[in-house]
């Protein structure tokens, strides 16, 4: 249950308006800043306690990070604690996030802004591919997890097998695979949850979820753009194991070549995008959605289509976020001493280094490509590069970050800016 507030509210909105203005770096650098803020420096959460919330937030869809965030609010103030950390971890990225998407919109295609985004798309590849070595660093311990993330990647990337299919397949094989749960003994101490606080805490949470949903198609009709947007975004939300980077991929893929809101190399721009600005990565769905709105001839391919549509976005994105930690937070010391949860939890985590290597390659083609093809052959449909189309330019632009990242250690924010800033020179020197 949660521990008597060890601080006074506005501290603690103060402590996580600083988390989120400050929270760059993916879910790596995130839960290392709230580690140093939240257990380092101010005794509001054990050690025990915050790895046992973190484990718990890895077994769930969605942003790990802000779920957490969450949960620290929680553990100090209920519900509303909750509330005022999730919101304040999320805000600053969405307005920039929003902001950025605007300007896009209205000047992506100028020669500049697109050699800008040049520069920043080579570097994001590098980005995700340090991040496919830490996870895979983290992640796979025994033969079985390095069989796992095999099968994903290949499941994904060769058979184009559906992302939500690889990962209940995973979870499964982990909670098979590992030994029975532990005795009785310990739960014996952890306070029973009432049923019924639980059902009530679901009920009024869906409701929050999908009333605006619904309402855009009583209001004008179930095929609706917003509609689309908020379903989609929604299936996402319920399936986004990993973190962002785990579902990238997926989500590009149905978002330009299923339902056009976007092209591919803007996709990759959204993503550098999020890159570059604080909260979870997963804020990527808010480019999306804006440009699903902006280009939608339905609101009139206008500035406040995108607005409505982006907001749709970040609505049914992080509304689960809040379900899933206000109704299983008082269950987390329950279900710490349930060891088939953690071996399923182990082989998820595995399943997301497959994945995460599927994204790598899926947006190395679109950026290092000029042309692509589509391979279909039997059970086997993917994409394969002309390797006569290769970007020269793009290619050492990778490298450079690659090098800068994994062998300088440069960070985040410096190479993406100095990309950035080659990609304009390049721009302006053709």
């Amino acid at each position: 249950m949660k521990n008597e507030p060890t601080t006074s509210f506005r501290e603690a909105m103060r402590v996580f308006a600083r988390i989120g203005c400050l929270s760059f770096g993916g879910p790596a650098g995130q839960i290392a800043l709230m580690h140093r803020e939240l257990v380092e420096q101010r005794p509001w959460l054990s050690e025990q306690d915050y790895l046992r919330a973190l484990n718990f937030c890895m077994l769930l869809p969605g942003p790990e990070a802000m779920q957490l965030a969450t949960y620290a609010g929680w553990r100090l103030h209920g519900v509303r604690g909750g509330l005022m950390a999730g919101l304040l971890f999320v805000l600053p990225g969405a307005v920039v996030v929003l902001i950025i998407s605007v300007l896009y919109s209205l000047f992506g295609r100028l020669p500049l802004v697109e050699a800008v985004f040049f520069g920043i798309k080579a570097a994001v590849l590098a980005i995700v591919l340090e991040a496919l070595l830490k996870v895979s660093r983290r992640a796979l311990n025994l033969p079985w997890h390095w069989m796992i993330a095999i099968v994903a990647f290949l499941a994904l990337f060769v058979f184009n097998i559906p992302f939500p299919a690889v990962i209940a397949v995973a979870g499964m094989t982990g909670y098979l695979m590992t030994k029975g749960d532990a005795p009785d003994t310990a739960l014996q101490e952890v306070t029973p949850v009432p049923v019924l606080q639980t059902v009530r805490t679901v009920a009024i949470w869906l409701i929050i979820w999908f009333t605006p949903i619904a309402v855009i198609a009583l209001v004008t009709y179930p095929d609706h753009l917003l509609v689309s947007v908020g379903l989609f975004f929604s299936k996402l939300a319920v399936v986004t194991f990993g973190g962002a980077y785990a579902v990238l991929a997926y989500m590009g893929q149905q978002a330009v070549e299923n339902h056009g809101w976007l092209t591919a190399p803007q996709m990759v721009d959204g993503l550098g995008l999020a890159e570059t600005t604080p909260g979870p990565l997963i804020l990527v769905t808010e480019f999306v959605g804006y440009m699903a709105g902006f280009r939608a001839s339905g609101l009139q391919g206008s500035i406040a289509g995108g607005l409505a549509a982006a907001a749709m976005a970040v609505w049914v994105t992080f509304a689960p976020c809040f379900l899933w930690i206000f109704a299983g937070a008082p269950y987390i010391e329950r279900l710490a001493n349930m060891p088939r949860l953690s071996g399923a939890l182990s082989a998820i985590t595995a399943s997301v280094v497959g994945v995460i290597a599927n994204l790598a390659l899926w947006f190395g083609l679109h950026v290092l490509f000029a042309d692509l093809t589509r391979i279909e052959t039997g059970p086997v449909t993917m994409t394969w590069p002309v390797w006569s189309s290769m970007n020269i330019t793009a290619v050492g632009l990778f490298i450079l970050s690659a090098v800068m990242l994994l062998k300088l250690h440069a960070g985040l924010a410096k190479t993406l800016g100095i990309c950035a800033l080659l990609g304009a020179a390049i721009g302006l020197m053709n």
